[in-house]
């Protein structure tokens, strides 16, 4: 683990008056609820009809349990910026239930591999177990941060992630995190939020906005 992105992290956001754990915490508890009560109703959109308004193929999620299906929480479609091939090494950061690294299993087919990477216990339960039922085992699910991925250097052919580059205090970090683990001719699919005008530092001091 890179204990001195974590430490710089730390004091950012010491500087704006939050605590990065604290923070973190938070961030899980939400994604822990997505997980364990789906259907529950949240400030952002989850599971098939999210799947649906981003452009995700039916045929992406034949053979996808519906445990990972009804947990998603992305806001973009990293599949739409390139296709995935046979045999190439995929990692997720921030992969949550699971539903994008079982599309990209699929995609890569057995020759390929997927290590997904996510900070939330009960988002990755929900991940193994839906790897099981869909019988995948080119795809494993990693505890981790994206600011210190738990993957070697130049391992990936390409690094996906949907919907988690808004929640991290240190962006940079974690692109350069994305940026160590791709081969020299690796490539980067991103499907986040964007805003046009600079985040106000009192709104940045809010944990409650950091978390969605």
């Amino acid at each position: 683990m890179n204990t001195t992105t974590l430490n710089d992290n730390g004091k950012r956001l010491a500087n704006l008056g939050l605590d990065l754990r604290q923070l973190r915490h938070a961030i899980q508890e939400e994604y822990a609820t997505v997980a364990l009560d789906p259907s529950r109703g949240f400030h952002f959109h989850t599971g098939r009809p999210l799947a649906r308004m981003l452009g995700y193929a039916d045929e992406w999620l034949q053979g996808i349990p519906e445990i990972s299906i009804e947990s998603f929480a992305g806001t973009g479609n990293p599949f739409s910026l390139g296709k995935l091939t046979p045999g190439e090494k995929i990692v997720d950061v921030g992969c949550g239930a699971g539903i994008d690294s079982l599309i990209a299993a699929k995609m890569v087919g057995p020759n390929g591999q997927v290590i997904g990477v996510d900070m939330t216990p009960a988002m990755l339960d929900k991940a193994r177990s839906a790897a099981v039922d869909a019988g995948m085992g080119n795809v494993e699910f990693r505890h981790g941060y994206a600011e210190s991925l738990p993957v070697p250097d130049g391992w990936a052919d390409v690094v996906i992630s949907n919907g988690v580059l808004n929640l991290m205090p240190d962006k940079s970090a974690a692109l350069r995190e994305m940026a160590r683990v791709l081969k020299p001719t690796g490539r980067l699919q991103i499907g986040d939020i964007l805003v046009q005008k600079p985040v106000p530092e009192s709104a940045k001091r809010k944990i409650d906005l950091w978390t969605g």
